[in-house]
């Protein structure tokens, strides 16, 4: 190997380090930004599915993980008023036309639906994304209902003899939101005594 060669390796082995090193500033310097969008984006959410009039403490910081039906940790935000759960939030999952749909739903003690979000979903804009309250009210028909309202026959689209409306061109997005949230209510059931620290 000639001095040339030598030369153009250390130069090249000096930028990498050089580089991986200014990566890794840069990743120490942006984490604690980031971590701070995160979780503001998490509290957005969170007051969109539970009212703050209903609660005292910070939800985003009073969490407990649990695993839903599919063996998903999930992330549980619980509102409490005067140190008392009056509500919880957490995720959901729905099969939409192009993959899965991630939610966030608050519930509260009695097991009624206090608010639905998308979270993320990757359905076909003009169609499917009428599922984000940003593109239409749809989402808002479940404010109020639970397990037995409406009985569990009636929780499919209208198309499948159920009382939610579908989207023309798009009755995958909707029914794949509807299960999500019956199966959110259902999960809301099943954990209840622990979900709303019942002794």
């Amino acid at each position: 190997m000639n001095a040339k060669s030598l030369t153009h390796g250390f130069i090249l082995g000096a930028f990498c380090l050089g580089f991986g090193a200014l990566l890794a500033v840069t990743d120490q310097v942006t984490a604690g930004d980031i971590a701070q969008r995160a979780l503001e984006d998490q509290q957005n959410s969170l007051t969109q599915v539970l009212p703050a009039n209903i609660h005292d403490n910070v939800p985003v910081t009073d969490t407990m993980v649990m695993k839903d039906a599919e063996g998903r940790e999930i992330t549980i935000y619980r509102a409490r008023m005067n140190g008392k759960v009056v509500a919880v939030a957490y995720q959901i999952f729905g099969t939409g036309y192009a993959g899965v749909m991630k939610l966030m739903m608050g519930v509260d003690a009695e097991g009624r639906v206090l608010g639905v979000r998308v979270l993320a979903h990757k359905e076909t804009p003009g169609l499917g994304d009428k599922i984000e309250v940003k593109k239409g009210d749809w989402i808002l028909a479940f404010n109020g209902l639970s397990l037995g309202n409406p009985p569990a026959e009636r929780w499919k689209v209208k198309k499948d003899g159920g009382q939610f409306d579908q989207f023309a061109g798009a009755t995958i997005t909707p029914r794949g939101v509807v299960r999500a949230i019956h199966g959110g209510l259902d999960f809301f059931a099943a954990n209840k005594a622990v979900l709303m620290e019942i002794d």
